[in-house]
């Protein structure tokens, strides 16, 4: 299975050299050869890099997470294989017929993992005992389809508990620029694994935007939000600029293990099983089968 990430922000040429990233550097008379297969993501941070169509098709061939990013340095294209998945019409006719009592039971756990993993990244900081009180009390209120918005309520919590009370989601400052930055590349990574299983990313259980491609990544994304939010808080709550270096630690913690059916294991295998534990749940709608993600914070 594919593990590397790697991050291009300078000026090479990124080509083909039999099914190898082939990296030549602008400056130095230099030369880094890849193998396509061992390559998980692919992030480039730089207008001035020039990539092959030749790479960039086998890219797509071997499944490559090819993220582009734009003049602010955030990602902003994800690139997706034309022909997509042999498995995607299938998948799609799966999707459309998923019940909707399923979904709303699948929407249910998850906001309650993402909840637990919550809890967990506050207790592994020794925070307040109010908001951990509050958050498991949200936690055991949240209902099928989650219809009283305990997620958003206990998100509020969450983040005033753990980053200040005068913290808000969005605002423009150097904590809100790590957590959009590392929420982008652990969506650009899920959503990779859904293109490779099939599944069309714009159906989710319980993201609905009508304009938003990644519904899906976006469901699945919640029970690991927290591994961002640990590095923002341990390195970024001082922090006056968001540099390289907190983007090149971002995505190492994409690639830091977590425990998925009692087993400490990468985020991507995690991932990966998680996928394929929720779609057999929808399939069936068999309890067994529903199983989510733990962090254990004070393991990263």
């Amino acid at each position: 299975m594919s593990w590397r990430v790697i991050y291009i922000d300078e000026g090479e040429y990124l080509s083909l050299k039999t099914d190898n990233l082939k990296i030549q550097n602008r400056k130095e008379d230099k030369e880094l050869y890849l193998p396509l297969g061992d390559i998980h993501t692919l992030i480039v941070d730089n207008y001035r890099t020039v990539l092959s169509i030749q790479l960039i098709n086998k890219l797509m061939d071997y499944h490559v997470n090819l993220v582009l990013c734009s003049v602010d340095h955030m990602p902003k294209t994800l690139c997706v294989p034309h022909m997509g998945n042999k498995q995607a019409p299938f998948m799609l006719r799966k999707q459309l017929a998923w019940n909707h009592n399923i979904k709303s039971r699948i929407h249910q756990a998850i906001v309650i993992a993402k909840i637990n993993n919550q809890i967990r990244m506050l207790e592994s900081v020794d925070g307040d005992k109010r908001p951990l009180s509050k958050l498991r009390q949200y936690k055991d209120e949240v209902t099928i389809g989650d219809k009283s918005n305990r997620e958003g309520l206990a998100a509020k919590v969450y983040f005033r508990a753990l980053f200040g009370p005068g913290f808000q989601r969005f605002n423009n400052d150097t904590m809100n620029a790590g957590l959009n930055y590392g929420y982008s590349i652990l969506r650009s990574q899920i959503s990779k694994t859904l293109f490779a299983k099939g599944l069309n990313t714009a159906l989710a259980f319980f993201h609905h935007g009508p304009n938003n491609q990644f519904n899906l990544s976006d469901d699945f994304i919640e029970p690991f939000r927290p591994l961002i939010d640990h590095y923002v808080y341990h390195y970024l709550r001082e922090e006056k600029l968001f540099k390289r270096e907190h983007k090149l630690e971002l995505i190492k913690q994409t690639t830091k293990k977590v425990k998925f059916r009692e087993i400490n294991q990468t985020f991507f295998n995690a991932v990966n099983q998680y996928v394929d534990t929720i779609v057999a749940f929808a399939d069936t709608g068999d309890h067994i089968k529903l199983i989510h993600p733990v962090i254990d914070f004070d393991a990263l």
